[in-house]
């Protein structure tokens, strides 16, 4: 649980502290006047990223060169300090108490399930949004998984910068050896994790009446899909197969909701998702995470906004809105107005 945090040279913010209460805290505000940034700094301090940047820089402050995100959580202090770095190689170094850590041991310290506009097109957005979840989900509450995700990642780029020097440079196709077994190990871990989150997403009863499922259509790696796509690989400089290349489909009642969902419907799909998310991850880690809710309540019809009150009473709720109206059937709530 979050009590405090401090921002320094944070996107908008050039000092700042927020602190937070226990149940819920409403952030009010304008539009363009930092609400949701507030929500991606306690994001950062969760898992070392943004849900929203697509670079990290962006989330330092234009008139700056370093930011500094630091939260109080339960005893301990978590801490995420970003640098423009030097001939645009921007750094990043997380610490508990002090003392730096790898992505790989901090993200896992404090959990949060955010929800924002953004998610409510996952079931019609690209599949690397998708696998971001999956992502997402289990890095949260598996150290093994975090692992895991940033070996296979790492061998990626290594296996498709040999597969262009392959084809460039006529470099010996027996390199790909180590490359292939090291994918094909972390690939699999992966691939069994994501099958357990979404069998115990499936497992979630229908909400609203709405029968919804996802399919898992897996990119299996193997020595035998290797071989059978060398030819291409070395074409393309790329590897062809693998968790990378996985993603999985929202079904309600067998309907592939992208192809054949209205939006309404679509929207339903993934508040579904998101509160299979949220049990999942009380489920492994045996706490509640605390809940991130971004301006939700404006894209949401009344009877979907009293699906996620029911949810925000039980857990600690940061919540952002322009307009306080939407949440004021809760009850010993603290407001921060910006």
């Amino acid at each position: 649980m979050i009590t405090k945090i401090r921002l320094t040279n944070f996107r908008n913010f050039k000092a700042q502290v927020f602190e937070f209460s226990n149940k819920t805290t409403v952030i009010v505000g304008p539009n363009a006047s930092g609400k949701t940034n507030v929500l991606e700094s306690i994001y950062a301090a969760s898992t070392g990223k943004s849900f929203k940047a697509s670079l990290q820089e962006e989330m330092i402050n234009h008139k700056a060169e370093i930011a500094r995100v630091k939260a109080k959580v339960g005893g301990d202090i978590l801490e995420v300090i970003l640098t423009r770095g030097e001939n645009g190689w921007p750094t990043k170094k997380l610490l508990i108490n002090g003392v730096g850590k790898r992505l790989v041991d901090f993200a896992g310290i404090f959990r949060v399930v955010a929800f924002g506009p953004q998610d409510l097109d996952l079931v019609t957005e690209s599949p690397s949004h998708r696998r971001g979840f999956l992502d997402t989900v289990l890095s949260q509450v598996d150290r093994e998984y975090r692992r895991a995700i940033l070996s296979y990642e790492k061998g990626l780029r290594q296996r498709n910068r040999l597969l262009w020097r392959i084809r460039e440079e006529g470099t010996n196709r027996s390199q790909l050896l180590f490359w292939n077994q090291l994918l094909i190990k972390n690939g699999d871990n992966l691939s069994a994790a994501r099958q357990g989150l979404i069998d115990f997403i499936n497992q979630t009863g229908a909400i609203n009446s709405q029968d919804f499922s996802l399919d898992y259509d897996k990119s299996a790696i193997s020595e035998a899909r290797l071989a059978q796509y060398a030819t291409e690989e070395i074409a393309a400089a790329t590897t062809l197969v693998g968790p990378h290349r996985d993603d999985f489909v929202f079904r309600l009642k067998k309907r592939d909701l992208a192809r054949f969902g209205s939006r309404g419907e679509q929207r339903m799909g993934v508040l579904w998702l998101k509160l299979a998310e949220l049990a999942f991850v009380e489920e492994k880690a045996g706490e509640r995470p605390t809940l991130l809710l971004d301006d939700i309540f404006s894209e949401l019809d009344h009877d979907h906004r009293k699906v996620v009150m029911a949810v925000v009473r039980s857990k600690q709720a940061i919540i952002t809105t322009a307009d306080p109206h939407f949440v004021k059937g809760l009850k010993g709530v603290e407001k921060i107005s910006l």
